[in-house]
């Protein structure tokens, strides 16, 4: 395909993107839009009236030159001066009050911009995150969504201002001859050429350089944040991954100059071309100039109309440039916008279950993640009767914590069904599912906020008091982290921010569980909540542990044995199946993985898992 054809099919693609950016900037500020609009028709107009008001001056002061300066010669040229410096004067108070008008307008659409792709993201699949194409989307809209919208404004915003200057200046042009405003035109074509295909360049560059500019981002990441700072001292990688930095970037930079070196020798011979143009027509106004065709103020009208009409000829150029990048840019934006979860409510949702709490039940269920085509679960079957407490077992791999994603329909079974009661989830909305479960991660995250915020967020619709925060620390056996914390509940927890406390694996993991439990929800699923503890934690935890699943269904994975014991039902899993089902003192005697595990965790055999 042709460079022509390719620019042709990409602007055909492209440009409806440009009234969904306007609206878009319109719904974040239709006031301040509004202001801006006013004052780019202003400044639009202010430099035609000006060179008109210059011929004015320039006749006025020929005029008095040739009878000899009297006083009664001069004051007609005073009045239009003065109009003229008022003009500009009021052309500097209307540039200072756009650049007002726009930060404040560039601000708000900004935040807008970022809204929207925190409640894109906030909602999309989980899958989505397991996808390089999804985080390259990710990376490009985050990277634009700061600059490319407001920049987008602020370009049709001067190109609708020069093209209204521009129009007014062609009518200026016109006496002096139809064609003068076509030359004019024709001159800058080849600019415009140049400007459409290496704004295209550029585009298609940083799509493509996306991967490349992530891994340079994720280098920085390791030297530069707490969480790898260890090991990287420890083996001595720092030199490793500064120089695989350096080297990327290097590639890049190489890159973005062959296309900025290319773009520089383009835009030299389209701007020799418009000299050439420019000098013909200046020569041939003074000619007429000289054989008296013309008055001097023509030739100065004429001088100024027409530089005036090259500068602003290029500007827009600029700016249909720009406009034109911001608009390629934009599909990264809206792209990213347009992504929408395929795990969704159903069209018609069934009501939450009347058995409270509800049963859990996994029929036929087959699993595989979207990355990869082996399935985690394989026909798997599991009933967990309501208000009691399973527990799971297996080695690492086995598809425990799949159930838990599952279960909160982060994602759905190729095959089979996982109900609550009698329920299929599917037919539930996604608000309802979550709302029924509280969970804590094998992996929970730990929150830059106060230690009650870092609880309470598992509240936050109904803003939990202190009293249930306390309940809840009380019930994880959180109580001494708080102790001994000079502000307790009060004190900001990580080092993100100033002041803020650092709290150990275990103390974390006990904060968690905490938060976990807060919310009032009919199911639990906890995933190793004792992996952190030392041996007097966990028994100290297990103790609570009847209290905390009291009126719950609750499913607990973990691999400590003296944990799954207290559970009333404990179901191993290998491969993706329940290969064994029962209480600890039936399984204690099986002979099959639980009694081998068991003996090998106090010593008799080696453990399984």
């Amino acid at each position: 395909m042709s460079t022509a054809a390719k620019f042709t099919t990409d602007l055909r693609n492209q440009l409806p993107y440009l009234p969904r950016a306007l609206r878009l900037v319109w719904k974040a500020a239709p006031g301040w839009t509004c202001v801006w609009s006013l004052l780019l028709f202003l400044q639009g107009l202010l430099p035609v009236v000006l060179v008109y008001l210059t011929r004015i001056v320039v006749d006025r002061i020929a005029a008095a030159a040739g009878s000899g300066a009297q006083t009664a010669e001069i004051w007609p040229v005073l009045l239009p001066a003065a109009v003229m410096a008022a003009l500009l004067l009021l052309a500097e108070v209307l540039r200072a009050t756009t650049r007002l008008v726009r930060t404040a307008q560039s601000d708000l659409v900004r935040d807008h911009v970022s809204a929207l792709i925190h409640q894109c993201a906030a909602t999309a699949d989980i899958a989505q995150f397991e996808s390089p194409e999804y985080h390259d989307r990710l990376y490009r809209a985050r990277s634009d969504s700061h600059h490319r919208p407001v920049t987008l404004v602020q370009s049709i915003g001067t190109l609708v201002q020069h093209t209204i200057t521009l129009v007014a200046m062609a009518l200026v042009l016109v006496p002096f001859g139809w064609w003068v405003p076509l030359a004019l035109v024709v001159s800058t074509l080849p600019a415009l050429m140049v400007v459409g295909r290496y704004a295209l360049r550029h585009h298609r560059w940083t799509v493509d350089s996306t991967p490349s500019d992530r891994r340079t981002w994720y280098y920085d990441w390791l030297l530069c944040t707490r969480e790898p700072a260890a090991e990287i001292r420890l083996f001595d990688l720092g030199p490793y991954f500064a120089g695989a930095f350096q080297r990327v970037r290097a590639r890049l930079r190489a890159e973005r100059l062959a296309i900025s070196r290319a773009e520089s020798f383009a835009e030299m011979a389209a701007a020799s071309f418009a000299l050439v143009v420019t000098g013909a027509l200046l020569l041939w106004m003074l000619g007429r100039t000289i054989a008296g065709t013309v008055t001097l103020g023509d030739l100065a009208m004429f001088v100024q109309a027409f530089t005036q009409g090259q500068r602003l000829m290029r500007s827009l150029l600029e700016n249909v440039g720009q406009t034109w990048s911001n608009i390629l840019f934009l599909d990264n934006l809206f792209g990213f916008l347009a992504v929408r979860p395929r795990v969704e409510d159903p069209p018609q949702p069934h009501s939450v279950p009347s058995e409270t709490p509800p049963s859990i039940r996994f029929d036929g269920i087959r699993f595989s993640y979207p990355a990869s085509p082996t399935p985690v679960l394989e026909d798997f079957h599991l009933y967990v009767p309501p208000a009691s407490t399973a527990a799971l077992l297996g080695v690492n791999g086995a598809g425990k914590s799949t159930l838990f994603k599952l279960l909160c329909r982060f994602y759905d079974p190729q095959k089979g069904t996982i109900s609550f009661g009698e329920t299929d989830l599917r037919d539930l909305p996604l608000e309802k599912i979550r709302g029924m479960l509280t969970v804590l991660f094998q992996e929970p995250v730990r929150y830059s906020e106060t230690l009650r915020e870092n609880i309470s967020v598992a509240a936050i619709g109904k803003r939990a008091d202190d009293e249930e925060v306390a309940a809840a620390i009380e019930n994880a056996g959180a109580g001494p982290v708080v102790d001994k914390l000079e502000l307790g509940l009060d004190t900001i927890l990580g080092t993100w921010f100033s002041g803020g406390a650092e709290l150990s694996v275990g103390e974390w993991s006990r904060l968690a569980l905490a938060r976990a439990t807060l919310r009032d929800a009919p199911i639990l699923l906890l995933d190793e909540p004792t992996a952190a503890m030392d041996s007097w934690a966990e028994t100290d935890w297990v103790n609570r542990l009847k209290k905390l699943t009291k009126d719950r269904t609750t499913i607990l994975i973990t691999h400590r044995l003296t944990t799954a014991m207290h559970a009333d039902q404990i179901h191993v899993m290998d491969q993706g199946k329940i290969v064994e089902s029962g209480s600890h003192d039936e399984l204690r005697t099986a002979g099959g993985l639980y009694q081998k595990a068991w003996d090998g965790q106090f010593g008799i055999r080696n453990s399984e898992f």
